[in-house]
């Protein structure tokens, strides 16, 4: 495992943060503290892949979204709700989104939809997922030193490990979503 860290261990964490997110960080970081991973590099390919990601959706959102949802009734009275309650909460979604599991592909989307300028997004994503990976990054590390994880250890328990952070991540995700939901007046 650790040749395979060593090699391709950035290069699957932003895939990773493409794709999920909160696992793949705390994976990645919490083998910063034995040394296989560097922290900033960690933060910077973390934040890059969620960044990525981020802008496929917005882009599609502010390209095709309108004709999308027009086509599609039922969607779009689901998404009204989710629209009005960012229309009246647009700054502290926009600095918090990325922290929203759960709602990863489907804000991105409706921020595109929104007329959110490009350039406006591009701040808030910047940031946003600059604080996102260094926070999810900063727990992960933590994690890694309270287990003492190295990559023999990994080896041993890594689906374990996998487990226990993709297990924590869609707990506080689903505790956000359900949050988000009951704020929005959402069905459960």
């Amino acid at each position: 495992m650790e040749e395979f860290v060593n090699h391709y261990g950035y290069l699957a964490l932003v895939v990773g943060t493409f794709l999920e997110g909160e696992t793949a960080i705390l994976v990645a970081s919490s083998l910063v503290y034995s040394g296989v991973l560097e922290g900033p590099q960690t933060i910077f390919f973390a934040f890059f892949g969620s960044f990525a990601s981020d802008w496929l959706y917005f882009l599609i959102g502010r390209l095709n979204g309108t004709y999308f949802i027009e086509r599609r009734p039922t969607l779009k009275v689901r998404l009204d709700p989710v629209r009005r309650f960012f229309e009246s909460h647009r700054v502290q979604i926009l600095f918090s989104y990325r922290f929203l599991y759960g709602f990863r592909i489907i804000l991105p989307l409706l921020i595109g939809l929104t007329g959110v300028r490009p350039l406006v997004f591009l701040g808030y994503s910047i940031v946003s997922g600059l604080l996102w990976a260094s926070v999810v990054g900063l727990a992960g590390y933590y994690a890694g030193k309270f287990f003492q994880l190295t990559p023999r250890s990994f080896e041993e328990n890594g689906f374990l490990v996998v487990l226990a952070f993709g297990t924590f991540g869609v707990l506080v995700g689903l505790l956000v979503k359900r949050m988000a939901q009951q704020k929005m007046n959402l069905p459960g």
